[in-house]
């Protein structure tokens, strides 16, 4: 019987040290994938932001990482060709010029972000993409992607932006990127059942 208790003691703290390091590298796991830029035939900013992505994606475009910037997440029932968006604004008043600025105001969700813009780079002629976004974002991003690439022959890099609130060892201590792991873990739940 004390063999028994003990081998049960053993693998309930076996477990729990298990669980206690997975907790902890969370923030590791959902941000792994982001990479470095390089230079590619469109920067992709993914919406959903309050303006961070932005500014990466007009500083990789004025590092020369990109011709051209695809903004997408923009609501169609607001936008009016003609009347910049604030995204628009802030990327001309960063530098970069209107006419290398496309738009997306189809996609509302991540699936359909990637989904659109390899539809667009197919009638564009392009291949590479570098796709801007938070850290916390970049695991469900890497499968996502993969899948909407599958077959197309385009390829893609994800880049993140340096949020101050984000540290992936100790994601936990910030209220910020504690609501985004525990929010991706859900979406990356959620999204393996729906598109992968």
């Amino acid at each position: 019987m004390k063999g028994l208790f003990t081998t049960l003691l053993k693998l309930f703290l076996l477990i729990t040290a298990v669980g206690a390091l997975g907790f902890l590298c969370l923030g590791f796991i959902v941000s792994y994938h982001g990479a470095a830029p390089v230079k590619s035939d469109v920067i992709i900013v993914l919406g959903g932001d309050s303006g961070r992505r932005v500014q990466h994606g007009a500083s990789l475009y004025k590092e020369g990482y990109g011709a051209r910037v695809l903004l997408t997440g923009i609501d169609r029932r607001f936008y009016r060709k003609g009347h910049l968006n604030w995204r628009e604004r802030r990327m001309k008043a960063l530098g970069v010029p209107l006419n290398a600025v496309l738009i997306d105001t189809q996609s509302e969700t991540t699936w359909e972000e990637a989904v659109n813009s390899s539809a667009l780079m197919k009638k564009r002629g392009w291949r590479t993409a570098l796709v801007v976004s938070d850290p916390p974002h970049m695991l469900r991003l890497q499968k996502t992607w993969e899948t909407a690439f599958e077959g197309t022959g385009f390829t893609f890099v994800l880049t993140a932006t340096k949020p101050e609130w984000w540290d992936p060892f100790i994601w936990w201590r910030n209220p910020i990127s504690y609501r985004f792991v525990i929010s991706e873990v859900k979406k990356n739940l959620f999204y393996a059942v729906m598109y992968y």
